[in-house]
């Protein structure tokens, strides 16, 4: 039971409103145009027949109802099956609809006829077999002959029971051949309504999985960035314990301890400000700084106005570890690294430089080198921003700079 509850829950359903809304437009339209066809023959009783006409109607849209819980049991069906119940289904209701139409209008039919025998200048009368007698002009009561159906000139003609029987089933069946293709239209149309809900369905379903896709991806992209740098951070480590600068070992693992308590803390997914994601990279940096402490000089450029602005958490590590191992690692002289972040046209503008010159073959492999930090950069950027993300890379000429630009979220006046 729990698993058919759990099924149930898949299939697209066209909500109560609408095929309500769908139904009572139906028999609106019915009761309009009965009504202006019931002026232009002018059948009189124009009151007496409005109620009934409501009556009809009311009568429909409940027998509507019930075909609609019947089709609504096979929702979750191919489409030739729900056509194949529509077409079944509509037979039984529309004999309903016409029963409940000959109830409402049977004793009126009658009178109708007589005033429309009247208009004709006819007269109708009925004998004591219950047969119609409808007297020409110019004929007498006495000068019928009582034959079915002979009108001799001044004469009348005569309808018999049987005839009237066979005349009000000939009307039922008329009726209910007009019912049935009236609910065969409601069919076409719920089924149409049916098939747009389920597209809408498809559509949130397919967000909803490429967003999780998104976020998956997302999860992959951030976690090869702590591996990297955890393989970096350990070889640092042993050779300053091979080398005997122990001080130097303790508190390199004490600042990797926090760097990794902050990084970690963190949703792969979530976005950080830019001074929490600078905060982070001055981390890293001060745990290579006990690696090059006359090599690396570092700088942060971040106005107050954009510091609460959001960026994907450590978008920037990748970039940073770059250059510590690019120019730092590989120069002799101190190397300055400068992180920066300004707007730029209603956009935000993040930058990862360093002056860190390198002959051109160096800088060749260096620039071979950033293109793995840099295509996971790009690959976060893109699964999080689509093309209104850029990133932008190469040599200058005192060193080699990336530029990011994104969209600027979470400033006043700015959020996108």
């Amino acid at each position: 039971m729990e698993k058919s509850t759990k099924s149930d829950e898949h299939i697209a359903r066209v909500p109560f409103k609408t095929v309500l809304a769908s139904i009572c437009g139906l028999w609106l339209c019915y009761f309009l145009l009965t009504t202006l066809r019931a002026d232009m023959l002018d059948l009189g009783y124009a009151e007496e027949l409005l109620w009934r006409r409501l009556l009809a109607t009311f009568a429909g849209i409940a027998i509507t109802l019930g075909l609609w819980l019947v089709l609504r049991l096979f929702d979750g069906k191919a489409q030739w099956v729900k056509i194949v119940v529509a077409l079944l289904a509509s037979a039984p209701v529309a004999l309903a609809l016409a029963e409940a139409n000959r109830l409402a209008f049977v004793d009126m039919e009658e009178r109708i006829l007589a005033r429309v025998a009247e208009r004709e200048g006819m007269e109708m009368r009925r004998n004591e077999s219950g047969d119609i007698l409808l007297y020409l002009p110019g004929a007498s009561a006495g000068g019928s002959s009582g034959m079915p159906g002979e009108a001799p000139p001044g004469g009348a003609i005569t309808i018999d029971q049987k005839r009237q029987a066979e005349g009000a089933t000939q009307q039922l069946t008329e009726v209910a051949f007009g019912r049935y293709f009236m609910m065969l239209t409601w069919c076409a149309v719920y089924l149409a309504l049916l098939t747009g809900q389920k597209a809408q369905a498809a559509e949130r379903r397919e967000g909803t999985y490429r967003r999780a896709a998104k976020a998956a991806e997302l999860r992959s992209l951030r976690y090869q960035v702590n591996p990297h740098f955890l393989f970096n951070t350990l070889n640092s480590l042993s050779a300053l314990v091979l080398t005997g600068k122990t001080q130097q070992a303790e508190r390199m693992i004490q600042m990797l301890s926090t760097f990794y308590r902050y990084s970690l803390a963190e949703d792969p997914t979530a976005d950080v400000s830019v001074r929490d994601e600078f905060g982070l990279q001055r981390l890293y940096l001060d745990i290579e700084s006990v690696r090059f402490p006359t090599r690396l000089k570092p700088e942060y450029d971040l106005p107050d106005e954009i510091a609460d602005a959001k960026v994907p958490g450590m978008i920037l590590q990748p970039l940073v570890e770059n250059s510590v191992k690019h120019a730092i690692a590989t120069s002799s002289g101190k190397v300055t690294l400068t992180l920066s972040a300004r707007e730029e046209y209603g956009r935000l503008v993040l930058t990862v430089e360093d002056d860190g010159k390198t002959s051109a073959a160096a800088q060749a492999v260096a620039t071979e080198g950033h293109g793995i930090g840099l295509a996971n950069v790009r690959e976060r950027l893109e699964a999080r921003f689509g093309n209104q993300a850029s990133i932008v890379s190469g040599p200058t000429p005192t060193g080699y700079a990336t530029h990011i630009r994104i969209p600027l979220i979470g400033v006043e006046g700015h959020d996108s």
